[in-house]
């Protein structure tokens, strides 16, 4: 990447990062905290105020991305990430289940990541773009990380409501970059868009956005179980990011290459089916591990995998849906939110019902299913070669 390229992808990594740890760093203490308010003894009110985020997100996806496509991408991302700081000052001014829930809603009303996706494409070459959609893609699982080793000193130093105040600062913040360091992209041509039905209905847009459902549905029932096994193993709870955040970034050291090579040989089909098979590998693992160590490797695998999708699948839609990118990754990102949602609803019920490893058999099913569904994927369009300033129009 040029360092145009680099510096407008960097500050968008960034952004779509914050939002995400908007979403994870709660993960590691709210259910202790809410224990202590007005209908936190109920697990049902806990889960809700906690995925209230995602529901609404996926509510919001499409007509923003779709929007962005008409206005440009830098009204709708400024206006969502006011949201998000309007949302994280609700929070943090009251102390209370209902209004955190309240709060939540708010801050995924802003849900612009699809924008942000697109706002990438826009600003780099094809020739780079999958490595730029790497970075921001990788900006989730540092994001997830991130919050695991940090979320609880920051809860014992500041308590919920700083965490809250502190998204809040972060928002302000990236609302600054957003307006002053980031360029401005034009409107897709309107004549030029395709409609709603038609960017839903593109079988090349279908597989990718079974994909991202199965790919998050599956991670996070993963890590339901995973914490588990971790205890079993010997490792207690507050050392867990001691394996987490050395496979997140050792993961990312043997991805790249990976990506690199993909994308020079323009193999970037036969890298999304491997990256697939690493997944069903990893699933199969945790059915066996006994201890830390294979843990640990089978995390390594599915992070390998994982970061993969993550830079991949994004890039080939924006390739599909050159007309609505938009649009499409609006449908793609309310698919993830869907898959995030219902893999958390199906893996609780499976560990209930029969046990935690079949969590990991019902992931190895649905991994299965779509490497056969992306088995059929069509050869990916040639790349374009354009100016190496992607902001110029032609």
């Amino acid at each position: 990447m040029n360092s145009s390229e680099l510096r407008s992808t960097l500050a968008l990594a960034g952004i779509f990062g914050l939002r995400m740890l908007g979403l994870f760093l709660l993960l590691p203490v709210f259910s202790i905290h809410a224990h202590g308010l007005p209908g936190g003894e109920h697990a049902l009110w806990v889960g809700l105020t906690l995925g209230i985020f995602n529901i609404i997100q996926a509510c919001f996806y499409i007509p923003l991305g779709r929007l962005s496509d008409r206005i440009g991408r830098k009204p709708v991302v400024l206006w969502g990430l006011s949201l998000f700081v309007a949302g994280a000052l609700i929070c943090a001014a009251k102390d209370d289940l209902l209004w955190i829930a309240i709060g939540r809603g708010v801050m995924g009303a802003g849900a612009v990541s699809a924008a942000i996706s697109a706002w990438v494409a826009d600003l780099t070459r094809e020739q780079v773009r999958t490595r730029a959609m790497a970075l921001v893609g990788g900006s989730i699982a540092l994001s997830f990380a991130l919050s695991l080793v940090i979320a609880a000193p920051i809860y014992r130093l500041i308590s919920l409501s700083g965490i809250f105040m502190v998204l809040a600062v972060l928002g302000v913040m990236a609302m600054f970059v957003t307006y002053f360091v980031l360029p401005s992209s034009r409107p897709e041509a309107q004549a030029q868009q395709a409609s709603l039905k038609a960017v839903f209905l593109r079988p090349e847009l279908v597989r990718l956005n079974a994909g991202v459902f199965v790919l998050h549905a599956t991670q996070v029932a993963m890590f339901l179980v995973v914490p588990r096994l971790l205890v079993q193993a010997g490792l207690p709870l507050a050392s867990h990011w001691q394996v987490y955040l050395p496979v997140v970034l050792l993961s990312f050291f043997v991805m790249a290459p990976i990506l690199i090579f993909g994308e020079k040989k323009q193999k970037l089909r036969t890298i999304l089916l491997f990256a697939i098979v690493l997944l069903l590998i990893a699933e199969v693992l945790f059915t066996y591990t006994v201890s830390v160590l294979s843990i640990a490797i089978a995390l390594l695998i599915y992070f390998v995998g994982f970061n993969l999708l993550e830079a991949l699948q994004p890039s080939l839609v924006s390739r599909f849906a050159k007309e609505s990118k938009g649009t499409a990754l609006g449908i793609y990102n309310t698919t993830q939110s869907i898959g995030l949602f219902m893999g958390a609803v199906i893996g609780g019920y499976l560990m209930d019902s029969h046990g935690d490893l079949s969590v990991f058999v019902m992931g190895a099913v649905l991994l299965v299913c779509w490497l056969i569904i992306a088995w059929s994927m069509r050869e990916l369009p040639a790349k374009v070669v354009v100016s190496s300033d992607p902001t110029a129009k032609i």
